[in-house]
């Protein structure tokens, strides 16, 4: 079998998830390896991609291999997939499948995009393989990596594959236009009067996405608060994020285009920050996917978080469930309220209202609910990294103790030995039973006290 290796990261051979796609090719010498280093010469298949797609059509399964990067897979990798589409490499009924290497903070989300622009190629999807980053250094993660390979070449020989979608392809979007705005809006205010704040509006709005330009002059028009918009699609990148931990110290990158300077005094300055853009290829599009992999100068530090969060989207948001999960993930583990997503499929103009409404209540109240399951699980995946790793990514450990997000729960001994007692006492059969009667009664006696001090607080 003729397998090309589609390698994502920037790092070329150096890449720590190439290295368990060698151990297989070592392993399994009757199948032909090929790899394209997508990550690391990007800009080169950009100018001609000639090389990339002989080899491409030319095998007979896809391997996808890559580093998670900010919920998805690297930019790279993005703008590589990207470049498939529009040059059109006809790819239909060969087969696919993913090897990604992470600490599992949203490889789920990664792999669902690899998955779903798979089958918009009409490849045949065979389930990836998430491995840890140090689980090819382990016998067990061996076993795995050499399960996972047995399984795609039976997947392969069977011809068993996850289904197409049907149709095979999404429905045409069909936007909804936006109305012009009245001299005032009823529930934002006037549309005309003289506005204070600073919500920075970030977009990838290009010449063609008249659409979104229209959802963005709204949003702007009836937000009570002063905006600005920072074009993502006019800034001078010199090139996605190289993983090469440059800015682990002192939060410096490497590239001399001044996005840290930039991201930090003029993004992360304002009160809120929303998102604008078209939905391209399951995602925000590769080139906010490069804008977010350079935020990475930041590290794994939340430093926008309390600042409320709001999107405009144009696109079939409602059939993306995975940018669903992504968006919602990003403002949970930023520790962000999100205000809303305001999308063109169905009432724009009711749904930025909206929008600009709830964002205007955030940062009025200063409204910033608890995290859920994406962010506390996120941060717990985060905090243990840092630990470990304090010693290499010294910015993001003093800001974790800074921050008090070392919240080991074995620090917490008062609770620690009051379960202790409340284990032994439930272990003797003759106080179980007198106990019975009383547990619920005993676990609801801190909450009471709030409550009565809520009644006192009314009188």
């Amino acid at each position: 079998m003729k397998i090309s290796v589609i390698n994502g990261s920037p790092k070329g051979e150096y890449s720590v998830t190439l290295q368990t796609v060698r151990y297989l090719e070592i392993l399994h010498p009757e199948h032909e390896f090929t790899v394209l280093h997508a990550g690391q010469k990007i800009k080169s298949y950009e100018k001609d991609f000639t090389e990339a797609a002989a080899a491409i059509e030319d095998a007979d399964l896809l391997l996808f291999s890559y580093p998670v990067y900010t919920f998805i897979a690297p930019y790279q990798l993005h703008k590589f997939i990207e470049l498939m589409k529009t040059h059109g490499v006809d790819v239909s009924g060969k087969y696919a499948t993913q090897l990604s290497t992470s600490k599992h903070f949203y490889d789920v989300t990664a792999h669902r995009y690899v998955e779903d622009n798979c089958k918009d190629l009409g490849l045949k999807y065979i389930r990836g393989l998430s491995a840890d980053m140090d689980d090819l250094t382990t016998e067990k993660g061996q076993k795995e990596a050499e399960s996972f390979f047995d399984y795609v070449c039976w997947s392969v020989e069977q011809d068993a594959y996850e289904p197409l979608p049907e149709p095979a392809e999404a429905p045409a979007h069909k936007p909804v236009s936006v109305s012009a705005v009245p001299d005032s809006v009823e529930s934002c205010g006037s549309a005309t009067a003289d506005k204070s704040g600073d919500v920075v509006i970030v977009t990838d709005c290009r010449e063609e996405d008249t659409q979104l330009a229209a959802m963005i002059a709204r949003f702007r028009d009836v937000l009570p608060r002063k905006s600005r918009v920072v074009n993502i699609a006019e800034y001078p990148f010199k090139g996605g994020c190289l993983g090469c931990f440059n800015c682990a110290v002192d939060g410096k990158c490497i590239y001399k285009d001044g996005f840290d300077a930039y991201l930090r005094n003029e993004i992360q300055t304002g009160e809120a920050i929303v998102y604008a853009f078209t939905i391209r290829d399951h995602s925000m599009g590769s080139r906010f996917k490069l804008y977010d992999d350079r935020q990475f100068c930041n590290g794994h530090r939340t430093v926008t978080m309390g600042m409320p969060m709001g999107y405009l989207v144009s696109g079939n948001y409602s059939k993306e469930f995975n940018l669903q999960m992504i968006i919602e993930g990003r403002a949970q583990v930023g520790g962000n309220f999100l205000a809303g997503v305001a999308t063109d499929e169905f009432n724009p103009d009711h749904e930025i209202n909206r929008m600009a409404e709830s964002l205007n209540y955030a940062l009025g109240r200063k409204y910033n609910p608890p995290q859920n399951f994406y962010g506390i699980g996120g941060m717990k995946i985060f905090r243990d990294l840092i630990w470990t790793m304090q010693g290499m990514m010294k910015a993001d450990h003093k800001f974790y103790k800074a921050h008090g997000q070392y919240d080991f729960p074995q620090k917490n001994r008062g609770r620690m030995m009051a379960m202790y007692l409340v284990g032994a006492l439930m272990s003797n059969p003759k106080l179980k039973g007198k106990m019975a009667g009383k547990m619920n009664e005993g676990m609801i006696m801190p909450y009471k006290k709030a409550i009565e001090s809520a009644k006192k607080r009314m009188k």
